[in-house]
Order: structure tokens, then C-alpha cells, then sequence
């Protein structure tokens, strides 16, 4: 994630549905190996590579591989995995090895290990797939991304020759290293642009036309699969005059998976919370914080409002919890039982606007959730808007043990001070 390029994209696509498909899960995220398999589809140059997802076929798949140095990479969705350390104690994710014997047992230190990387925080992840490829020889190492720039509502390509390296930190200490190229949609990328590009990255001859058609590939691919983001790191060149994608991490937008039903069929749930998952079977927004003080509230803006003003007055939120602009009472339901499923949580606050949404039908949802679930946490709720009335009369008439907030303030205030 490029933050200090202000890259958080998001494509102004409407949301359509798939038969099956859950929506509103954060932005999809594919394996390296699913990325390059996309790059060799669009023309993009990659080392070539083969998967393994448990111990029998390691050998079946490095016997595709010919003889010599091979990496061996553990596929997870998170970065740092070279500088990750396993829970068993073995050190990096991403190896080097001479043959493909030492891959081999390379391989076995890794799979149905769990590796933490900065990334990945703590818990870190299990590691359910093994990438072996063969080991490139290096000239020199780039970065190279596509991405939306916010600034502009146009596409991006950012690139650096400091490759292999955070870009963050280049965009720090050598912002003079980093290069912008914007592209108008309606047009695409223009060769001059290409041209421009590849000088500022010093190559040249053979180098300078196998990169040249290595961005114009990948922009198509960034393009025609409704990518969030295209990001190398590193893009190699080799001493033969090769240029390389070495890496590859690739996001897209879940507004436009409609459009794309053999991305979806790259999902991978193992990589994602299962509170998430769940949330996204009843449209509801979901993502969890490391805080204490659970969120219920609709709307996206009043629900980073109130965990600011939770985080205002002391407390942590424990989550991001937008039930939308009209929920069902099951909506609600589900979004209370989710909450439950955070061991971390120790208070709920629940926040309505009522603008669309009908105070009442919340109200009624948290009564049924809190018996149903047999809620034993502290609840501070506060209803404003639409049929806020009759919303506060089902509360009251509940008979259940929950704390009535007048403002956010008063509410936010309420639940920091009864979970402390």
C-alpha cells in the first residue's frame, strides 16, 4: 500500500451482484502466483513457476522447473514475507536455493507453517501454498506500480529505479528516484509516455524495448480486469537484456467483480477474517480493529466519525461495523452476533442516524439480537432521525439492561467509561 502516494483507489463503479457471491468485503486481494499467471496472460514476462499445496507434491511440481537455482516462496496475502519469521522459528518466506534438492527441503520448513510479517501483525498466517520458481540472474532491480491516483481520478504509474526496496521509504529519503506518469482513460497510455518513462529509468537497447512492452502489457491487464492495483517489486533487468516481473502483488476493486467472474474463482478465504466473510454474507461493511469497543452504526461516514470520537474520549474501537442506509432487523442481528464473535470486545455502542434507515426497525433488531445471543456486555445506544420516537419506545419497553446515549458525545463518553 503506496499511503504516502495517496493511493487508496476505489473505482466509481455501481455495485452489481453475483449469484453466490458475498459482497461488501474489503478490496479482493490475489497470490503472487495468481498474479503472474494474470501476467502471462496479458504478455507480461515472468520467471517461470509452478505451485505446491502440500508435502506429496513437491516433487511433481519442481520436476516442471528445470535443474538449478530455484526460489522457494510461501504465498500469503501480505507483505515483508522475506524478512517474516515462521512460528517455528524458521526465518524468511522467500528463499534462495542452489538446486532444486535444497527447495525441496526448503519447502517443507514452510508449508502448514504460520509466518508473521510486518504486515501481518502478530497472529501472522498460515502458509497453505508454496511457489517455486526459477531463480533469475540479476542486473539491476525497479519498482513499478499502476494505481488510481485520487488527486486527478486518473490512472497512475508510479515508478522508481530503487526497486526491491519499501517504496515508501524511497518516497522519503529519494523522492527524486520516484516517477509519476498520469493517463488519460479515455486515451490510455501513449507511447511518448512509455518513452519518457523508460528514460528516466536509465535502460536503454534491448532492455529499453522488452520494458516498454512490459508496461504497455501490464497497463491493458491493469485495465481490463478493473485492478485496484498492479504493483512489481522488484521488475528486474537481466544481463541477457531481459526484463522481469520478479514479483507481483495485485488487488481489484470488488465494485466491479460482476464484470469478472473468473477473478472471483481466485478468492482465497483462508487469507481472510472469517468475521469478515460472514459479514459479507448480509452486506454488511466489516473490518477488524485491535480495540475493545464494539461499533454498530449505519452509514460509512458516521462510522468513522464515531470511532474517532470513541478514540476521542480515551477508548479503542474494536471494529469498522456500517450496516448501510437501510438494514433489515437480520441485518442487525447478524451484525450483533459478528461483533460476539471478537473476543476482544468487552462494550458495544450502537449509533443511528436515521435518514433512510427507520429508527424503529434498529431498535427492534437490537432487542431480538440481544436476547438471542444472551448479550451480557455493556450496551450504550443512540438513535436520532427518522421515527427516532417510536425506535426509543421499543427500546424502553425491552426491559433490557442497555444505556440510552442523548449525543455521540454523551454516548461515546458512556461506553468508554463502562468498559475502562
Amino acid at each position: 500500500m503506496l499511503t504516502k502516494l495517496g493511493s487508496v483507489f476505489v473505482r466509481a463503479t455501481p455495485r452489481f451482484i453475483l449469484p453466490d457471491l458475498p459482497t461488501n468485503f474489503p478490496r479482493m486481494n490475489i497470490h503472487e502466483y495468481q498474479a503472474k499467471a494474470l501476467f502471462e496472460k496479458f504478455g507480461v514476462a515472468v520467471p517461470k513457476g509452478t505451485t505446491a499445496t502440500n508435502h506429496e507434491a513437491f516433487v511433481t511440481a519442481l520436476a516442471a522447473l528445470p535443474e538449478g537455482p530455484t526460489m522457494v516462496k510461501s504465498q500469503i496475502h501480505a507483505g515483508g514475507r522475506g524478512k517474516g519469521t515462521f512460528t517455528n522459528g524458521f526465518k524468511g518466506g522467500v528463499k534462495f536455493c542452489k538446486t532444486k534438492a535444497d527447495a525441496l527441503a526448503m519447502a517443507s520448513n514452510m508449508l502448514g507453517q504460520t509466518l508473521v510479517t510486518a504486515q501481518t501483525g502478530p497472529a501472522g498466517r498460515k502458509v497453505q501454498t508454496i511457489y517455486f520458481t526459477v531463480a533469475s540472474d540479476i542486473k539491476k532491480e525497479y519498482y513499478l506500480a499502476i494505481l488510481l491516483d485520487r488527486a486527478t481520478s486518473r490512472p497512475v504509474i508510479v515508478a522508481s529505479t530503487e526497486g526491491g526496496m519499501d517504496i515508501e521509504t524511497v518516497a522519503h529519503d529519494t523522492p527524486e528516484k520516484l516517477f509519476k506518469v498520469l493517463i488519460d482513460p479515455a486515451y490510455g497510455i501513449a507511447d511518448f509516455q512509455i518513452r519518457d518513462l523508460i528514460s528516466k529509468l536509465g535502460l536503454a537497447g534491448a532492455e529499453a524495448k522488452n520494458a516498454a512492452k512490459l508496461i504497455r502489457n501490464l497497463y491493458t491487464m491493469y485495465w481490463e480486469t478493473d485492478a485496484a492495483m498492479v504493483e512489481v517489486n522488484p521488475l528486474i533487468t537481466t544481463p541477457t537484456g531481459d526484463v522481469l516481473a520478479l514479483d507481483a502483488k495485485v488487488s481489484f476493486d470488488s465494485n466491479a467483480l460482476y464484470r469478472h467472474p473468473e477473478i472471483v474463482a481466485l478468492r482465497d478465504l483462508n487469507e481472510e477474517d472469517p468475521k469478515e466473510i460472514e459479514a459479507s454474507k448480509y452486506s454488511l461493511s466489516y473490518i477488524a480493529l485491535d480495540g475493545n469497543i464494539a461499533c454498530l452504526v449505519n452509514g460509512a461516514g458516521l462510522a468513522m466519525s464515531t470511532m474517532d470520537i470513541i478514540q476521542h474520549f480515551g477508548g479503542t474501537p474494536a471494529n469498522f461495523l456500517d450496516v448501510g442506509g437501510g438494514a433489515s432487523k437480520d441485518q442487525v442481528i447478524a451484525a450483533f452476533k459478528i461483533i460476539l464473535g471478537d473476543p476482544n470486545v468487552k462494550g458495544i455502542l450502537v449509533n443511528i442516524f436515521g435518514g433512510i434507515m427507520d429508527c424503529n426497525v434498529i431498535a427492534t433488531g437490537i432487542v431480538e439480537a440481544v436476547k438471542e445471543v444472551g448479550l451480557k456486555l455493556p450496551l450504550v445506544v443512540r438513535l436520532e432521525g427518522n421515527n427516532v420516537v417510536a425506535g426509543k419506545a421499543t427500546l424502553a419497553a425491552s426491559g433490557l439492561a442497555l444505556v440510552s446515549g442523548d449525543t455521540m458525545a454523551d454516548a461515546a463518553q458512556k461506553i468508554v467509561k463502562l468498559v475502562a
